[in-house]
């Protein structure tokens, strides 16, 4: 079940959060937060449940035997960990794509699995590094591993942040309201704004290669290249909009990333909470930039290679992790001179041109379905001045109005608009906000009855 669900959004949101309000006390409130996540979790499939109650009793389990401040035992389940992630999610591809074998492509992921795998990682990390961090009981811990909101999709949040809100959180109206006003805002990014592009963007990715030609491919590029923003960052705003709702805090998982002005820059306000991740649990401890400029460039290649890895048994994820690692080396290196044009009369500019154009080439690889296709498509981007008859009737069916209308809308509100307007507006005017919300959800709703809208993208990692 996702949260664009029409079921989730009229029946099982709405009776869930009657329910939790209407139950007295933490201790009960928690108890029904409990069974809403494992009963969220469980539509998907209920065999992936029992590898979440799995992953929940082992690593708990493990935890309680890392209290000696054994590093053995800390490689022994970090190891378990991977090997449950492997074997889920990238058997099927080493079988099949590396070693020519036949294999069962049924065997896939549970849904979110690379996710709550992470939270148990640095749970077990946080542990070993600070046992007083990570104390409390087995529902405790179920809790933090399942809480739906977070559960398919992230944010990646720490169990020290996490837990402690199981004891004490004060539940209000206004923040509530604030709340699901923010889930509503992420729901009209993923059904009103995301469909709209997806199509524009599967449509090119559809075509053969002799098909492709600048303008298509372009339109292809920069619609995906808004799709996976507004897709990702609408699941994180309804993430934390419902976490908010429930009385907790969530870590904010974007900051305008496509306003960034380097690619350092870049993955500190994109997928924040994965950032942070790979920063604390495999970047520091591999050296950070410790160790001189040019082990900094090699351990940031290191970590987007496993980046690229981690979102699917695909060359062309590694392939993307490898390009993010490869200039954000070559900025650490100061081959790429980012403190020197941000110092300059226009640099800045130049530096924003330069990173949009590096993360759109990124996730063309990070889209296509073979290295070959990405290939095909970025040599389009700039070789591609051949008009074929089947690329011009192409270009008519996928550029409507409505696409362009929503490249323009996506272009704008992909920028930090929404601080501007909260810094200029009067405050007079915020209950406005809530009455175009119920009309954005009325939107959203009819758009659902009418189908045709894609899953969300990271749901699949």
């Amino acid at each position: 079940m996702g949260f664009d669900s029409v079921f989730f959004i009229s029946c099982l949101l709405p009776v869930g959060l009657i329910l939790y309000w209407l139950i007295p006390g933490n201790r009960g409130k928690n108890a029904l937060l409990l069974l809403l996540s494992l009963l969220f979790y469980a539509f998907g499939s209920i065999s992936a449940l029992g590898l979440l109650l799995a992953a929940a009793v082992f690593n708990f389990l493990w935890g309680r035997l890392l209290r000696p401040v054994r590093k053995i035992l800390l490689i022994l389940g970090v190891g378990a960990n991977l090997a449950y992630l492997f074997v889920f999610k990238y058997l099927y591809f080493f079988l099949n794509q590396v070693l020519g074998l036949p294999s069962d492509p049924g065997l896939a992921a549970p849904l979110g699995m690379s996710f709550f795998l992470f939270k148990a990682i640095s749970f077990l990390v946080d542990t070993y590094r600070r046992p007083e961090s990570t104390k409390g009981s087995f529902w405790d811990f179920l809790q933090y591993l399942s809480f739906f909101p977070q559960v398919t999709a992230g944010p990646i949040a720490r169990y020290d942040q996490f837990a402690p809100q199981l004891a004490s959180r004060r539940l209000t109206i206004p923040e509530a309201a604030a709340g699901i006003r923010r889930f509503i805002v992420g729901l009209g990014k993923k059904v009103l704004l995301c469909t709209a592009l997806a199509q524009a963007a599967d449509g090119v990715f559809a075509l053969e290669a002799g098909s492709l030609n600048l303008p298509l491919a372009w339109l292809g590029a920069v619609a995906y290249l808004l799709q996976i923003y507004f897709d990702f960052s609408g699941y994180s705003d309804m993430a934390i909009g419902l976490g908010r709702a429930l009385g907790f805090s969530t870590p904010e998982n974007f900051r305008y990333p496509y306003a960034a002005a380097s690619i350092g820059d870049f993955w500190r306000r994109w997928h924040l909470s994965l950032s942070y991740w790979f920063r604390d649990y495999v970047y520091i401890p591999l050296g950070g930039n410790r160790k001189g400029k040019y082990r900094t460039a090699l351990n940031k290649i290191i970590v987007f290679a496993l980046c690229g890895a981690w979102h699917g048994a695909a060359w062309t994820f590694l392939a993307w992790g490898l390009w993010h690692g490869l200039f954000s080396a070559l900025e650490s290196l100061g081959i790429v001179p980012v403190k020197r044009l941000s110092q300059s009369r226009g640099g800045r500019g130049v530096l924003h041109v330069y990173t949009l154009l590096v993360v759109c080439l990124g996730f063309v690889l990070f889209r296509a379905e073979s290295l070959v296709q990405a290939g095909s498509l970025m040599g389009a981007m700039f070789a591609g001045f051949t008009f074929p008859a089947e690329a011009t009737v192409a270009l008519y069916r996928l550029c409507s109005w409505e696409t362009l209308g929503v490249l323009v809308l996506g272009g704008v509100l992909s920028l930090p608009v929404k601080p501007w307007l909260q810094n200029h507006l009067p405050k007079w005017t915020e209950p406005l906000t809530y009455a175009g919300c119920l009309v954005l959800l009325a939107l959203c709703m009819m758009k659902l009855a009418a189908g045709g809208f894609a899953p969300f993208i990271y749901a699949q990692f």
